[in-house]
């Protein structure tokens, strides 16, 4: 007996792999074999008895005239050794292929969810690995944070942003730079948010740096923004710490583009906002003198994270 039939029965038990799948893929394999011996016949396929499990292979015969008059069995001598060996070969890469298969669709329906794991050492010192538990992740360079370090055996907090298949299987990218991982911190701290009654209608992130993020309530009677900051701040700082005390601004989103626009430039007092064109999206916003600074912010960051947020051209003058 080449191929013992008895496993490839167990194998479609245990891992629900069809018994014809596998056999298919081992006759596939085997006629790849078969086409690498000496004198192998180039019109040729192989069968799997499927009564004792024996490999054959089958070549076309062909009369003078190139018209196939049959088959005859041109199984190479030691043929079963062969056979025995690539079965081996094909179900084990077929086994890591389901698990594979497994895991990428797992984590391909989790895709901008958040993951917690443990930083491991890896042979790139710039490619963070993380420990998910099923299956190990990358941090690339530019999904990390700025000034932040990853130490070996850290628990951190990251969001999947990738799920591809890699050359040694499934390949995971995560992030701790990606906007959503704002989004799904203050998700898990406050209910309001998880639940849809409070949306987080927009966000603008430098990661290390600082977050804006304009909130809007989707039920009547419900403070959007305490449900984020929560009782005596609790909740923001939770997500401050997770983020490694990165400044957050929570404004109240607003349709209106001048009251939004005013929100943003937020902690600078604003005096009033002048759509200057609609279409372009430009306006002009007049802040106290001794705001002006604040409302730039350093090396204009509050500026650049306000027009980010609003999607608005902001022009910031004193007034």
């Amino acid at each position: 007996m080449d191929i013992d039939l008895s496993a490839l029965r167990m194998i479609e038990a245990d891992k629900e792999i069809p018994f014809a799948t596998l056999v298919e893929l081992i006759e596939q394999a085997l006629l790849l074999a078969y086409q690498r011996t000496p004198g192998a016949w180039q019109d040729a396929r192989a069968e799997i008895d499927p009564k004792n499990g024996r490999a054959i292979i089958w070549a076309v015969e062909f009369d003078n005239d190139d018209v196939p008059i049959g088959e005859f069995d041109d199984t190479p001598e030691d043929f079963g050794r062969i056979a025995a060996m690539t079965a081996r070969n094909v179900i084990h890469q077929r086994l890591r292929d389901v698990e594979d298969e497994a895991v990428m669709g797992t984590f391909r329906s989790r895709a901008g969810e958040l993951v917690s794991g443990r930083v491991q050492q890896g042979r790139d010192p710039q490619m963070v690995q993380v420990d998910l538990g099923d299956v190990e992740a990358v941090l690339p360079p530019h999904e990390q944070v700025p000034g932040e370090t990853y130490a070996h055996g850290d628990r951190i907090r990251v969001v999947v942003v990738d799920v591809r298949r890699g050359l040694k299987g499934p390949s995971i990218t995560v992030s701790r730079s990606h906007p959503d991982l704002v989004r799904r911190l203050f998700a898990h701290e406050s209910p309001e948010i998880a639940d849809g009654t409070v949306e987080i209608a927009a966000l603008a992130r430098e990661a290390g740096h600082r977050t804006k993020m304009a909130v809007r309530a989707l039920a009547p009677g419900v403070n959007a923004k305490g449900a984020c900051i929560g009782e005596l701040g609790s909740r923001v700082r939770s997500v401050m710490a997770e983020l490694g005390q990165e400044k957050i601004d929570i404004v109240d989103h607003s349709d209106d583009p001048a009251q939004f626009i005013s929100q943003a430039l937020s902690p600078a007092k604003v005096l009033k906002v002048e759509i200057l064109d609609a279409a372009a999206k430009s306006s002009r916003a007049t802040v106290p003198e001794d705001q002006l600074s604040l409302a730039i912010g350093k090396e204009g960051q509050n500026a650049r994270l306000a027009a980010r947020l609003t999607n608005w051209k902001i022009d910031i003058v004193a007034g």
